[in-house]
């Protein structure tokens, strides 16, 4: 039931009972007053009857019925013995048989002498109600009666009208409660209301009621509803931060709920479990098929937290940190070590490969040295063992620089100084450095100097570092008599500068890397011609340091081209 209905019916409660409580009230105090007032009058009248009945008993009767008629009340004379001697209800003349009055209580009284007697009682004569009075006088007794039928008239026109008024009191209370209930009920649906609005995240329109009680629940309501918004706008935040945080984050991250749904899996996670941004994920105990994966998911599901547990997953190197929720579910941290293990793998190459390299010349130079110390040699053998040791110092001395400048250029710590350069001039620069040992086996270079391909934006120093590294490969491998081609040409925005040559070419499985630092096709072929492992990946660098990029062709028996791109606008 509403608020409304209630009150109303509420307030109809309250003034029924109070209009019923009033006509009980009302009728009491009536009609024991009007009673009082006809006995008092009743009273009266007796002691004047008594006082104008004739003193010879003969005239009694023709008196009381004169007196009856004026008076219109029943009057009774009674004897000292109870007997009447006149009655106005009967006619005029001889009494019939009527009981002796001297058992009544008002007769009694009267006769007794203690002044008026009143009783009220149904007439065992006439059959209705009626109120007797007493008084001593005539015979012994003067008794008066009066009909109180008009008494339960004045009652009841009395209560008739006052019923009229509390219906009138009902209907105008019944109105009245019901517009109080509405100015209340109003603001109080209106504050409802506001509450759902707020419940539902919307802006609320709270009301205005002019009741002082109301007005403060809404100025409470109000202030609570800034409160949450302040909290959840503050919710909302750390929410956001916490959901880019994991967003940004390089290790993949996996949430789950109590029932193995995934409800969390940032970029780098999908990307790690090769799923795609919108692909929709399997729970999380399906997610792994490698076996050491799915006993990590049961454990933490389990409760039990898992700390750096490697795993292998199509081919990648995971390092797993999981931990159980409190209200259920899990947070999985999957750490991408391949790289890493690579990285290891290739600095273990590398310090293995330098030692490697270090450890022939120092050899040489540890032996030959120990020869001259311990031996007496003649003018000519300690000229060639020194000679000897030289060459392998200088050897040294190239793998130290080389390693160097590979160590400058990946650490970003040289840049290009870009000028316009012709690419042939310093080619035959480069080729000048070789050409003692071009001329002794009989090797030409050639140069192929496309149209718009004779000058490039390039960083001179550099450009001569990588055709002098391309020229003493090609003339490392090429055979006596061979040739080798310098060739520009344009393609586009970019000039394309390839070293050719026609030496025993490199088959097809090594190409993809002869640019990795001390990776040999031949080992030791070019170790013999004194190589040191790192001219093409010093050419790499630096070609991409100016924006381009090397590639290389070749096919066993026909000769190697490596082509660098070096670009018009260099990045």
């Amino acid at each position: 039931m509403s608020f409304a209905k209630r009150l109303v019916l509420g307030t109809l409660v309250i003034l029924t009972l109070a209009v019923a409580i009033l006509l009980w009230g009302a009728e009491r105090s009536l009609r024991r007053d009007l009673e009082r007032d006809i006995a008092r009058g009743l009273e009266n009248e007796a002691r004047l009857i008594a006082a104008a009945l004739p003193g010879d008993s003969l005239g009694w009767d023709r008196a009381v019925h004169r007196l009856a008629l004026e008076s219109r009340h029943r009057i009774t004379l009674v004897d000292g013995s109870g007997r009447v001697r006149a009655d106005s209800d009967f006619p005029p003349g001889p009494l019939p048989p009527i009981e002796n009055h001297a058992g009544r209580p008002e007769v009694r009284a009267a006769l007794d002498g203690r002044g008026a007697g009143m009783a009220t009682r149904r007439s065992e004569t006439v059959g209705r109600l009626l109120m007797y009075v007493a008084v001593p006088g005539g015979p012994g007794a003067v008794r008066v009666a009066a009909d109180l039928a008009q008494v339960d008239e004045i009652v009841h026109g009395a209560q008739r009208a006052v019923a009229g008024a509390a219906l009138l009191a009902l209907l105008v209370g019944a109105a009245l409660a019901l517009v109080a209930a509405r100015s209340i009920a109003r603001p109080l649906t209106g504050i409802a209301e506001a509450a759902r609005t707020i419940a539902a995240g919307e802006p609320p329109r709270f009301p205005r009621s002019g009741i002082p009680e109301i007005d403060v629940l809404v100025r409470a309501l109000r202030e609570m509803h800034q409160r949450l918004a302040d909290q959840f706008d503050e919710l909302r935040r750390e929410r956001a931060e916490s959901a880019a945080l994991v967003e940004a984050m390089v290790e993949g991250v996996l949430a789950a709920d109590g029932r193995g749904r995934i409800v969390t899996a940032n970029p780098a996670a999908r990307r790690l479990l090769g799923y795609g941004p919108s692909e929709p994920l399997p729970d999380l105990a399906a997610l792994f098929r490698v076996k050491a994966a799915r006993e990590v998911v049961d454990d933490v599901l389990a409760g039990r937290p898992v700390q750096d547990r490697q795993l292998e997953l199509d081919g990648r190197v995971l390092l797993v940190n999981a931990r159980p929720l409190t209200a259920g579910g899990a947070v999985l941290v999957l750490h991408d070590l391949t790289e890493v293990r690579r990285l290891e793998a290739i600095r273990r190459d590398f310090v293995a490969n330098v030692s490697h390299e270090l450890k022939t010349p120092l050899t040489s130079i540890s032996g030959y040295t120990e020869t001259l110390l311990g031996e007496s040699t003649d003018a000519e053998t300690t000229r060639r063992f020194l000679g000897t040791i030289l060459g392998n110092a200088r050897r040294m001395q190239r793998l130290v620089d080389d390693l160097l400048d590979l160590s400058r250029i990946e650490a970003g710590r040289w840049q290009p100084t870009l000028s316009e350069v012709d690419v042939a001039a310093v080619a035959r620069e480069s080729w000048t450095a070789l050409a003692d040992r071009a001329d002794e086996h009989g090797i030409e270079l050639e140069l192929d100097i496309g149209p718009g391909a004779e000058r490039i934006a390039a960083d001179v120093d550099a450009l001569r570092q990588v055709l002098t590294n391309l020229l003493d490969n090609s003339l490392r491998y090429t055979p006596a008599g061979g040739r080798i081609t310098c060739v520009t040409r344009r393609t586009g925005a970019d000039v394309a500068v390839s070293i050719r040559d026609n030496g025993p070419g490199i088959a097809r499985e090594h190409l993809p890397r002869i640019f990795e630092r001390f990776y040999r096709a031949d080992p030791s072929r070019s170790r013999g011609e004194g190589g040191t492992g790192l001219g093409l990946a010093i050419v790499k660098h630096l070609v991409e340091a100016h924006g381009g990029r090397v590639s290389a062709e070749s096919e066993g028996g026909g000769g190697t081209t490596v082509t660098c791109l070096f670009p018009d606008s260099p990045a």
